[in-house]
């Protein structure tokens, strides 16, 4: 018999279970002081089908040369998608950003808005990348929802959805605002590392009492 889920006891569990592991790039890029809404939401559309172990670093890459959107734009475009070759589509990454740092400097003076419709009427800027660069960035209530997160909480049985977008709006109506930013924090490492996709390491988790294995054929 599985325990009545209580993010409050489950959340600090989850925590100290993923202390060993890598933070999610975001969050390690923002503790480097890459914590601008710009610097997140390029990094973001950087890690895009892209692992943390790629993304961090062709982040780094970038901002070695352009922190802003003006510096951004001072990179003539072949050169801008050469840096992020090693992600995937670079080139059409290089345009999105290129369209996106012109917009913040001839519409918003160089800063983008922290507004989420704002954000995301911008070409190629989706809900995940709009709420975890207003979360990380500005501390924002947001919750983002990516392939580890959306299988954790369909797994746990906490929701029954069949996207990450639907899953989004379900954890809205049923986490505290307070929690929204902690979700991706802890449950995108947690879900990369522990609760795997294929095989997931039931054995060491921290909150399987709460679990209802959703789709669990075998585990580690």
């Amino acid at each position: 018999m599985k325990r009545a889920f209580d993010l409050n006891e489950m959340l600090p569990r989850i925590e100290k279970a993923i202390a060993p592991y890598p933070k999610a790039a975001m969050f390690e890029l923002a503790e480097r002081g890459y914590n601008t809404l710009f610097e997140q939401l390029i990094s973001c559309l950087i890690s895009i089908r892209t692992l943390d172990e790629t993304t961090i670093p062709l982040s780094l890459k970038l901002f070695n040369r352009a922190r802003t959107p003006e510096q951004l734009l001072a990179i003539p475009f072949e050169e801008l998608a050469e840096m992020l070759v090693g992600s995937q589509y670079p080139g059409q990454k290089a345009e999105t950003m290129r369209a996106i740092a012109q917009i913040a400097v001839t519409q918003y003076g160089g800063k983008l808005p922290a507004d989420y419709d704002q954000l995301t009427a911008l070409k190629g800027v989706g809900p995940k990348c709009a709420n975890l660069a207003l979360g990380v960035a500005t501390g924002v209530p947001a919750i983002s929802v990516d392939v580890h997160v959306h299988r954790v909480v369909n797994r746990w049985g906490f929701v029954k959805t069949t996207t990450p977008e639907k899953t989004l709006k379900v954890l809205e109506n049923k986490v505290p605002q307070s929690q929204w930013i902690d979700i991706n924090r802890l449950l995108m490492p947690f879900g990369k590392h522990i609760c795997t996709g294929p095989m997931p390491r039931c054995s060491r988790c921290p909150v399987l009492e709460f679990c209802e294995q959703v789709g669990v054929t075998s585990h580690r």
